[in-house]
């Protein structure tokens, strides 16, 4: 792991640098919103926007930066994103907001492709997977670090809007300096929707679900925390408990896929995930509580997805699993654009717990439906036909998606038709 980080210092620490940057925004944009008297559907707009340019981005930036180049792409990105930063507390509006989000969620994701492919580009068939590790340990560190820098500045000022502004314009001098040459960039024609709900109807159903989760998690989670009245340290040890438990228990659950049943661990982990959200909605008030269920469901939706797309390609051939990737993040994608609107309007109308029973209801109906399939398709046979599991953050796009399908191809290569291969 330390020579896969020397090797490509310069890309971790300005994706580093990036998330905290993209944390920030997030939660802060959640509690400034609630000082200014937005309401929460208002939020939820805002919130949502950022979904919807960053599926905008996954389709439109590949093809931008294939007319252009990596470098230009890099820079304009980065710097409409810094821009849009400093204007949040000047312009303080929801439909300001809305637009300035779609713009960062189009910009972070086309940032997150051209240093993705980069990050691909840099690694071997022997390190790939550890990359692959390394890069969303790095995600979830810059998304808790940032929690902690929100908790100790002031809201209500401008100080932290301009930390982000700076944190994601130094992120770029690091690897657009870095002595290592541009990548050729090539990305995969994702099959069509309806191929890749044939290959697995409970993957692309879980997938959508889980876009809703995930938009809840990182949209919406400090919009709720102010709602129930939790002071600013208290939200950014909310949020952080959730993406924690989401790296922590990633690997244990990652172990457990290539040791059993896929189908029936997807359906173990979201009945444990919703089950934690309806604890926290039916018994409300209690904070140690409040980060308990956000540590459960953290803790399971994330690896839910990287286990998702695993049990995705135990039905593909291997030519076929990259372009299963594009398809799978586009469901996503959806459900995180419809997510932060439907938990909005159900906070709305049943108060600041509805967050959880929103969170609860997709959970469990993956779950549920997990079920059902049970009944409609025979199980795989682990020990022969079943391709290893890998790591993938629900941040991603689907330049890792396609690097996670070459991991489970070359690990497959290596641990050959006869055994299980660790978990990667």
């Amino acid at each position: 792991m330390f020579q896969v980080f020397a090797g490509s210092w310069a890309l971790f620490l300005g994706m580093f640098m990036l998330m905290i940057g993209n944390g920030l925004q997030g939660t802060l944009l959640g509690l400034r919103g609630d000082i200014e008297g937005f309401s929460t559907f208002s939020l939820s707009v805002v919130m949502s926007a950022y979904f919807l340019g960053f599926l905008f981005s996954s389709r439109y930036t590949p093809e931008l930066i294939r007319r252009v180049g990596h470098v230009r792409v890099f820079a304009a990105l980065g710097s409409m994103i810094s821009a849009v930063l400093i204007l949040y507390p000047v312009l303080v509006e929801p439909w300001a907001w809305t637009i300035g989000r779609v713009i960062i969620g189009f910009c972070f994701c086309g940032v997150y492709i051209t240093a993705e492919s980069w990050l691909n580009d840099a690694s071997s068939n022997e390190t790939r997977g550890k990359a692959l590790s390394l890069y969303m340990i790095v995600q979830m560190a810059g998304i808790v670090f940032a929690q902690w820098i929100v908790s100790q500045g002031d809201v209500s000022g401008y100080a932290l809007f301009i930390i982000p502004s700076v944190l994601v314009s130094l992120a770029f001098a690091p690897i657009l300096l870095s002595v290592r040459p541009m990548p050729a960039f090539a990305s995969t024609k994702p099959m069509t929707i309806r191929q890749v709900i044939n290959a697995s109807p409970l993957a692309c159903f879980g997938m959508f679900m889980l876009g809703g989760v995930f938009a809840a998690q990182f949209g919406m989670s400090a919009v709720y925390g102010n709602r129930v009245g939790l002071t600013v340290g208290e939200i950014s040890l909310f949020v952080s408990a959730i993406y924690i438990a989401a790296l922590v228990l990633q690997y244990p659950i990652g172990w457990l896929s290539d040791r059993m049943d896929r189908r029936v661990l997807i359906i173990w982990i979201s009945l444990l995930g919703g089950s934690g959200s309806l604890i926290a909605f039916l018994i409300p008030g209690n904070y140690a509580l409040i980060l308990i269920s956000g540590a459960i469901v953290g803790g399971t939706s994330n690896p839910l997805y990287a286990l998702l797309i695993a049990y995705t390609n135990d039905y593909l051939e291997r030519e076929d699993m990259a372009a299963a990737s594009g398809g799978l993040l586009f469901i996503n994608g959806l459900g995180a654009i419809m997510g932060p609107l439907i938990v909005g309007w159900m906070m709305d109308g049943l108060g600041a717990n509805g967050f959880w029973l929103f969170t609860a209801i997709l959970m469990l109906t993956v779950g549920f439906y997990g079920l059902y399939r049970s009944t409609q398709r025979s199980r795989k046979t682990m020990d022969t036909e079943a391709v290893p599991y890998a790591a993938v953050s629900a941040a991603s796009t689907p330049v890792v998606a396609e690097v996670a399908q070459e991991v489970y191809i070359e690990a497959e290569e290596e641990v050959g038709p006869e055994g299980n291969a660790q978990p990667l």
